[in-house]
């Protein structure tokens, strides 16, 4: 198969993106195919051109995760891996994603939306989370203990995103569910001497530790895999996701956020827990090319 592998791009996560894209390609050449990198960007979509049974469009933050090079991927008629360009849009707006979800029944924490200095920075009590609606990889985020905090935080995000989350912070563990075709992965559990599960932690080496011991009670692994599940079947996700859940210490499970296209460098979670199902990065990687080529025959036998 013909694989054009799409990384790069202008968001803050291109590095992030760029290492991705190379073990993508990587492991799909492993795998047998042939592949073709391009680093792409909203004045540079010339990697299009390329001849290419399937796109893999392994980019993260605005542009490539948002819903914009998906639309773009769909006008063309190409083939791509990931979730479409409605998924992709809703999943990167944790306010529009936390709604759906709410609207649905299923758990999140409280939060505000904050456009300007003029709000109160208790409301939803101590500490809270204040973090950037439109961005992944845990860039702009911050842990906020007291009011100065939250407002410094806020002030900051709001001069250079014009509007900021403020979440409810929820004690306990951090879980993370990867999504293969709907279905979970074994739930890993995060654990970190940083303040939270910020940039460094998820990409150096030794940041984080990643653990399949939750340490929780059956019922809630259960709980937090339905959740999981839920969580991405209501975005109209498909193909691959992660959702990140907290876990309260009387086993309460509350949806955090959704990952559209998650990492795919050696360190990054989804391809971990593919692996603990068996699935090495190479096998991974091709059956996300298969599923999306296979899309090609549903839309023949549709017509």
């Amino acid at each position: 198969m013909k694989i054009t592998v799409l990384c790069g791009g202008p968001s803050a996560e291109r590095d992030v993106s760029l290492r991705s894209g190379a073990g993508v390609a990587d492991a799909l050449r492993a795998a047998g195919h042939d592949v073709f990198v391009s680093d792409i960007s909203p004045s540079d979509l010339s990697g299009l051109d390329h001849p290419a049974d399937v796109i893999f469009p392994v980019l993260h933050g605005d542009f490539g995760e948002s819903g914009e090079l998906q639309a773009i991927l769909e006008a063309r008629g190409l083939l791509f891996v990931g979730s479409g360009s409605a998924a992709s849009a809703l999943g990167m707006d944790k306010v529009a994603t936390k709604q759906v979800w709410r609207d649905r029944g299923l758990p999140t924490p409280e939060w505000r939306v904050l456009r300007d200095a003029n709000f109160d920075a208790s409301e939803l009590g101590l500490p809270v989370i204040v973090k950037a609606i439109r961005s992944g990889s845990s860039i702009d985020v911050f842990v906020c203990k007291t009011t100065d905090d939250v407002k410094r935080a806020a002030a900051e995000l709001i001069a250079k995103h014009d509007e900021c989350l403020m979440e409810q912070f929820i004690p306990g563990s951090e879980l993370t569910i990867g999504l293969l075709e709907g279905k979970a992965l074994p739930a890993i559990r995060i654990e970190t001497d940083h303040a939270f599960f910020d940039y460094t932690a998820k990409y150096t080496k030794g940041g984080a530790t990643h653990s399949f011991d939750l340490n929780l009670p059956a019922s809630v692994i259960a709980e937090c895999e339905r959740l999981a599940v839920a969580a991405n079947e209501v975005l109209g996700c498909r193909d691959l996701a992660r959702v990140d859940l907290r876990i309260t210490p009387a086993g309460e499970p509350y949806l955090l956020e959704i990952n559209t296209m998650p990492g795919f460098t050696p360190v990054s979670l989804l391809p971990e827990a593919a692996a603990r199902t068996g699935l090495a990065f190479p096998q991974l990687v091709d059956r996300l090319a298969k599923l999306a080529l296979a899309r090609t025959a549903i839309a023949e036998a549709v017509v």
